[in-house]
């Protein structure tokens, strides 16, 4: 076994896996799984930089994050910063903050490009499908803060395109009202189905067999879908959801006011001003399959990118 350290950095949240991996069989047993909503990206799609309060509680995280892996005896660092990280001006400076803060390990923060972020995610989310006999070909699908990553593969990655829309990015462009109006939701609608059109140029969306949703959007859509009283990682993986129900779920989300999506319990504070974009997003990718594939459920997986850089530090 092997104690490994897994950052990403995205551009609504920060998180870190600490598990044991063992590199023959391929599995992982988690010792620290941690969440922050730090919203690094929040801004840069209009400004092109990282603001500095972001920058700051996402360093502060980082610091924090260097301790864990120090407590707990981690061999091995890898961190990987996605969508914000590549988009803005200042870059440089946040790269230069994360060294600091894991200057025990020897890393700096790896600018992943859309096509890596993607295999890794599913490399991270097919394993354990795979191991429970779910047939592929798989479709996975990472919605992310800034962007969203479609890969299709079944042993490996066959196809993969990244594109750039996200729950922050949509609801930083369109989503505006308080809840959005039919205008915004219209608006936001044209722009996600553009970037859908845009990946299924090259991701061949026919023959998929079982379609896979990854990161805090979907997660929290298929917590609000099953209605449950909290947050249940253990409720939400691998959960396989009919298509209707999760358009259900997210008309439902979409449609609540700021006020209520918050009185939700299994809302993260953090997520409540961007869900309702997520959900839209999440909406639209999940009938697109439907109607190209035929794929009649929706498999929910809690793990994702975390996890396949965790699996690739141990080899």
């Amino acid at each position: 076994m092997t104690r490994v350290g897994a950052v990403d950095c995205g551009t609504n949240s920060i998180r870190l896996l600490i598990a044991d991996v063992d590199p023959v069989a391929g599995t992982l047993t988690d010792v620290v799984r941690r969440m922050e909503v730090v919203r690094l990206g929040y801004g840069v799609d209009r400004t092109g930089v990282i603001a500095p309060d972001a920058m700051e509680r996402t360093l502060a995280a980082c610091r924090d994050y260097a301790a864990q892996c120090e407590e707990h005896g981690v061999e091995r660092v890898r961190f990987v910063a996605t969508s914000a990280s590549r988009d803005a001006r200042n870059a440089a400076e946040f790269v230069a903050g994360v060294r600091e803060a894991f200057a025990s390990f020897g890393i700096a923060p790896e600018v992943v490009s859309g096509h890596e972020e993607a295999s890794l995610s599913f490399r991270g989310a097919t394993g354990e499908l795979r191991g429970r006999g779910v047939p592929g070909p798989y479709l996975v699908v990472d919605l992310g803060g800034g962007s969203t990553e479609l890969v299709r593969g079944t042993d490996d990655v066959e196809q993969a395109r990244s594109v750039d829309i996200g729950c922050v990015r949509m609801t930083e462009r369109h989503l505006h009202s308080d809840p959005p109006t039919a205008a915004e939701v219209a608006a936001a609608t044209r722009d996600i189905e553009a970037a859908i059109d845009e990946a299924a140029a090259v991701v061949d969306l026919a023959g998929v067999k079982a379609l896979v949703g990854l990161a805090g959007s979907v997660t929290t859509l298929t917590a609000h879908a099953l209605a449950l009283p909290g947050y249940d990682p253990a409720r939400i993986h691998l959960a396989s959801l009919p298509v209707d129900t999760v358009a259900a779920a997210a008309d439902d989300l979409l449609a609540r006011s700021h006020a209520e999506r918050a009185a939700l319990p299994f809302m993260h504070p953090g997520r409540v001003d961007v869900i309702g974009a997520g959900a839209l997003i999440w909406r639209l990718v999940v009938e697109r399959v439907r109607r190209e594939a035929g794929v009649t459920e929706v498999v929910t997986s809690e793990h994702d990118i975390l996890d396949g850089i965790a699996l690739g530090i141990a080899g």
